[in-house]
């Protein structure tokens, strides 16, 4: 990369949450790339950001975190978090780096990170790097989130490093570059907490930067656990709507802006099963599908107890204050996803629980894709063939409480219920066939799922469920 190059790239990356907030990160530098290569480039993303595509191109040791931006900071950051239900003290980047924070087109600060730049102080015994197939996986599914409306961290690119890494076998290393609001976790409160005078400076910062209009409120501190929470169950409620599994949802996955993160042993439902789980790691269930909102809940207390002190000096008054917002989880996520739940059924209203009800269990007892059984739902309203059988009864009682023009509940209903998803079993492929050097199926897969409400011929292959012999032994990882 020419010099000139590297001194206006990202010249204008700031460094406000090191600077501002002592004690919750480390200086650092990622690890050399010997033959950096950018495989994929968002270059919609890199726009909005204000960044050059071609020079960005031009910059995979930049985008691999072998070298730093001119004038940058780079920092891995600390966190701690409640790991399957176990307390870990001390977790953090331990093969990330922050590289700082720009300023958006609509003015919003955002973080660029990179996810596999090498090992930190925080790596705890592991290697630190990433392998391209993860990387890819993070990479295709927060950007199909992205394009369902979903709120989600984003991925500007992914780079070869021209390194193998050890896995179940060698692996091409590689590294993300991903965007997000910022990187503050419930865990990051939780570290905060156990060390003195932190935790006022990182709340403070956090509402300054995602929350501003509570600053000057006297009971901000209160009120940021609310909108915390608030945007929490809104969140969670649309991963239910889309049939969206986290596969790790530990407190150091649980964002303070409310964005979606971390895509590692994610996964989509095909059939709709309560008790699904994919990832290797979830040996008993607890990131289940159908567990995610009492998950949260319970990822939410953990973040109420680091904000008492802030709250009220009465212990009493602190807890009473706390555990009164916490106690409304139920009734905002169940107001979010009735609302959902509402426009992907094409209904003026809430929908009636019993209704509700005898569709899942009509569903989990037919084994109906949970996607296409909405979309099949729209095409009756417009006299189409489905495969709904068995359903009839139900659809004759669902059509009754429908108010308005079929054709046009139908569209409305198609907006909201996407057609493409990412199909597991076509990740996995376009996955596979990345590693090993072809990359054409990845961009294919990728060009879809970031389309996913518009029918376009020739697709037919992308709204189809997975083969029942891949489904049955479907199991994800982390990457690590």
């Amino acid at each position: 990369m020419a010099a000139d190059t590297q001194s206006s790239l990202l010249a204008g990356l700031e460094s406000t949450f090191a600077d501002e907030v002592e004690g919750l990160t480390v200086p650092w530098q990622g690890a050399s790339a010997p033959a950096p290569r950018v495989l994929v480039l968002n270059e919609q993303l890199a726009s909005s950001l204000g960044l050059n595509v071609d020079d960005l191109r031009d910059s995979p040791e930049i985008l691999a975190g072998s070298t730093a931006p001119a004038g940058a900071k780079p920092v891995a950051m600390a966190y701690a978090g409640h790991q399957f239900g176990g307390y870990a003290p001390r977790l953090g980047d331990g093969r990330a780096l922050l590289l700082g924070e720009l300023v958006d087109a609509a003015g919003s600060r955002v973080d660029l990170h990179l996810k596999g730049s090498g090992p930190t102080p925080f790596s705890r015994g592991g290697d630190g790097y990433a392998v391209v197939g993860p990387m890819l996986r993070e990479y295709l599914i927060s950007e199909a989130m992205y394009a369902l409306g979903i709120p989600t961290t984003r991925s500007l690119a992914v780079t070869a490093t021209g390194t193998y890494v050890l896995r179940e076998g060698p692996e091409p290393g590689a590294v993300l570059a991903r965007v997000a609001a910022s990187h503050l976790r419930v865990g990051t409160f939780e570290f905060a907490a156990r060390r003195d005078g932190l935790v006022q400076p990182l709340a403070d910062y956090a509402i300054a930067r995602h929350y501003p209009q509570l600053l000057d409120r006297p009971d901000r501190y209160l009120a940021f656990y609310e909108a915390v929470v608030d945007a929490q169950a809104s969140l969670v409620a649309q991963w239910m709507l889309t049939g969206f599994v986290h596969g790790v949802m530990n407190t150091d996955n649980t964002t303070i802006s409310g964005q979606t993160i971390d895509y590692g042993p994610c996964a989509f439902l095909d059939a709709f099963d309560p008790n699904a789980v994919f990832s290797s790691i979830d040996q008993g269930g607890r990131y289940a599908y159908g567990n995610q909102p009492p998950v949260l809940h319970w990822n939410l207390a953990r973040f109420g107890e680091t904000l008492l002190r802030l709250v009220a000096p009465d212990p009493n008054d602190a807890i009473a204050a706390v555990s009164a917002v916490l106690d409304s989880f139920s009734e905002r996520y169940g107001r979010y996803y009735s609302a959902g739940l509402a426009a992907k059924l094409g209904l003026s209203g809430a929908p009636d629980s019993a209704l509700v009800d005898d569709l899942f269990a009509l569903m989990q007892q037919h084994g109906s894709d949970w996607t296409n059984t909405f979309r099949a739902l729209a095409a009756q309203l417009r006299g189409q063939p489905t495969t709904l059988d068995g359903f009839e009864p139900w659809i004759e009682r669902w059509k009754a409480v429908l108010s308005g023009e079929p054709s046009v509940i139908a569209d409305a209903m198609d907006r909201v219920n996407p057609l493409y998803i990412p199909r597991n079993h076509l990740v996995d492929a376009a996955l596979r066939a990345a590693t090993a050097g072809d990359l054409a199926p990845f961009h294919e897969l990728l060009d879809v799922v970031t389309h996913p409400f518009v029918r376009r011929e020739g697709l037919s292959k992308y709204a189809e469920p997975a083969p029942v012999e891949f489904a049955e032994g479907f199991r994800t990882f982390c990457g690590t």
